[in-house]
C-alpha cells in the first residue's frame, strides 16, 4: 500500500488528469499526499526556448498556482500538504520525494517525442531515471 505520494504539478491542463490518477491507487488509511510545484530558477529559465509562454509576473503566478493547488487539495480524501519551491524542476521533485520518503511520485508528461524531448529536456524522464521510488507518468489524452 502507498503511504506517501508526491504529486508534481506544473500549472498546465494536465494537472486535473494527474490528480484523477489518485482514484486508481490503493492508499493506506494513514496516507499523505504532497502537492508540489517547482518554479524554475533564472538559470533554468535561460535554457527554456524563447517561443514557450512565460509567466507575466512571478508574484501573480505564485499566487495563481498556490490557489490552483489548494483547489486540488480540497478534492482529496486524504491529508495533504503543499510545497511551492524554486529550483531545477527534476532535482527539486526528487529532493522533495526524498524528504517526504515518498513511495510514489506522480507526474504529468507533455507527450514530447524525438528531438523535442531531447531539446526541451523532459522533466518526467529525468525524474523516472533518478528517483529513489516508483514514478507514475500520466500521459496526455
Amino acid at each position: 500500500m502507498l503511504k506517501n505520494i508526491l504529486i508534481a504539478l506544473d500549472g498546465s491542463e494536465m494537472g486535473e488528469r494527474v490528480i484523477q490518477s489518485l482514484d486508481n491507487l490503493v492508499l493506506s488509511k494513514d496516507a499523505k499526499v504532497i502537492l508540489c510545484h517547482v518554479f524554475p530558477t533564472p538559470e533554468s529559465e535561460m535554457e527554456i526556448p524563447a517561443d514557450r509562454p512565460q509567466p507575466e509576473s512571478p508574484t501573480f503566478s505564485y499566487f495563481q498556482l498556490e490557489k490552483q493547488l489548494q483547489s486540488y487539495q480540497e478534492k482529496l480524501s486524504v491529508p495533504s500538504e503543499l510545497e511551492l519551491v524554486t529550483g531545477d524542476p527534476a532535482e527539486e521533485i526528487i529532493r522533495l520525494a526524498n524528504i517526504y520518503k515518498a513511495d510514489l511520485i506522480i507526474i504529468g508528461s507533455r507527450g514530447l517525442i524525438g528531438m523535442k524531448r531531447i531539446v526541451q529536456r523532459s522533466v518526467s524522464s529525468q525524474v523516472v531515471e533518478e528517483a529513489n521510488c516508483s514514478v507514475l507518468v500520466v500521459k496526455p489524452n
